[in-house]
């Protein structure tokens, strides 16, 4: 089965602000002794969202303003940090379908595109002009637009890049490079079968 194409990605946005928010803060260390990666995303940013005792304590992911949000938007050099996968995969398995930030450490974005999510760098400036359009107003919703390589907020837009190989990944269903092998494999058969050393 052919893998999805991601052109555009929407729903209601959450703002996580701040920058250099790193891997261990997205999902601590100890939440990853899990041998498959389901219900990672109940640890998304546990320990600044909740106290000792495991209780909520103000972070926006506890604003019910924001529930059900799919797009995520922060700061600066996001994703930086261990190249643990632990983290994309735990905002992915929280609900989150794309990312907005500054810009992205190399492996999280890396790791975020082989997931399909696609992670647009945005201006400061213009990211504040979203955070301030969903606090107004919770229910706007927020595109990420793969193609045109904007977000749109209401009826307003920003100019958001995203890196040409993974935007092309994206457009083109090409972004799982193991999913690729797997549909490849009746393509290496037939040509193994045709292959005079492979013949046993």
């Amino acid at each position: 089965m052919a893998l999805a194409k991601f052109s555009s990605i929407s729903g209601r946005a959450v703002n996580v602000p701040g920058n250099d928010i790193d891997t261990d803060r997205i999902i601590p260390a100890r939440f990853m002794k899990c041998v498959t990666f389901d219900g990672l995303g109940e640890y998304l940013f546990y320990d600044v969202r909740k106290d000792a005792d495991g209780n909520d304590k103000p972070h926006p992911l506890n604003d019910q303003r924001f529930n059900g949000a799919t797009i995520l938007l922060s700061g600066a050099n996001f994703g930086c940090g261990s190249s643990r996968e632990h983290a994309p995969q735990a905002i992915q398995k929280y609900g989150f379908r794309g990312v907005v930030a500054e810009n992205f450490a190399d492996i999280f974005f890396g790791n975020c595109t082989t997931l399909g999510i696609p992670c647009a760098t945005a201006a400061r400036g213009d990211i504040a002009k979203i955070s301030a359009a969903i606090e107004a107003d919770p229910s706007i919703e927020v595109t990420i637009d793969v193609d045109a390589e904007v977000v749109r907020y209401g009826s307003e837009s920003i100019p958001a890049e995203i890196r040409h190989s993974a935007r092309d990944a994206l457009l083109n269903g090409r972004w799982d490079a193991i999913a690729e092998l797997h549909e490849g494999v009746s393509h290496v058969k037939e040509l193994a079968s045709r292959l005079p050393y492979m013949a046993s």
